[in-house]
């Protein structure tokens, strides 16, 4: 299927993104990402020794793949700018992902502080994905701001409900001039295909397949799903009906008049 995905004038062929945390064992991430297919993968900041920036977490990431470093940690539009230029200066690229989180139970993006931090990052000359909690107006702000895509949560980070934020989703697919990738809440397969088939152009999760107890097989089981939810979504879905529809016409069918004796 010809159906690349373009971000910021880069085509990647996978709309399936993932993490690079919770690893029982770093080194599996490279069997991950040959199972997931995709090319684009996360990495904390945080994680990154940067002493030895190629020792530990980057050096199991496969060369070709796309770079997305996040601000995770950064409770300020200031924090994550600085986290931003740090990578960059450190010969990540100038792909980021911008995280600005002050919420600890909840760990819900701060919006105002997240346009902030697009504004000066794209400026700068950085392909900024921000991370924010599904708003129309927010979202519209950030696109005025240069971000490349807009990546809503679908419930709360690590949560693993699937599509809390649905009928916001729905809107952002509607009105969005960028691509709307969903990022957080993502737990399973079927979550995934739900969110392809609302439109979304891209899910990023981590925690689903880090999590199970067979990282390798659930990568590959959220390939297909993401496939299948693309496939359908650009097959048109049928719509729903309150009553029955028969498959097969019903008409001239054992005429409850005639006469079978």
């Amino acid at each position: 299927m010809d159906d690349e995905l373009t971000i910021a004038g880069t085509v990647v062929r996978s709309r399936l993104i993932t993490g690079s945390g919770k690893y029982r064992d770093d080194r599996i991430i490279k069997d991950v990402l040959e199972a997931a297919e995709c090319d684009i993968i996360t990495v904390a900041l945080r994680r990154i020794d940067f002493d030895r920036p190629r020792e530990g977490v980057l050096d199991h990431i496969p060369k070709g793949k796309v770079l997305l470093p996040n601000t995770s940690g950064a409770r300020t539009a200031e924090e994550a700018i600085r986290l931003a230029r740090l990578a960059m200066a450190m010969g990540c690229g100038n792909w980021i992902k911008i995280e600005v989180i002050n919420d600890q139970k909840y760990l819900l993006p701060d919006n105002a502080e997240t346009v902030t931090a697009t504004r000066t990052l794209a400026k700068e000359g950085f392909v900024a994905l921000p991370y924010m909690s599904p708003d129309l107006i927010v979202a519209r702000r950030l696109v005025d701001a240069g971000a490349a895509a807009v990546m809503p949560l679908a419930a709360p980070i690590g949560s693993n409900r699937g599509l809390a934020t649905r009928d916001m989703l729905e809107i952002l697919v509607d009105e969005m001039t960028v691509p709307v990738i969903v990022d957080a809440g993502i737990g399973r397969p079927s979550h995934a295909a739900e969110a392809m088939e609302l439109g979304v152009d891209a899910v990023l999760l981590n925690t689903a397949i880090a999590s199970s107890d067979d990282p390798v097989a659930m990568a590959r089981a959220f390939k297909y799903a993401v496939r299948a939810g693309r496939l359908a979504y650009l097959a048109g879905m049928a719509g729903t009906s309150k009553t029955a529809r028969p498959s097969s016409p019903l008409t001239g069918f054992l005429d409850p008049m005639s006469d079978i004796s």
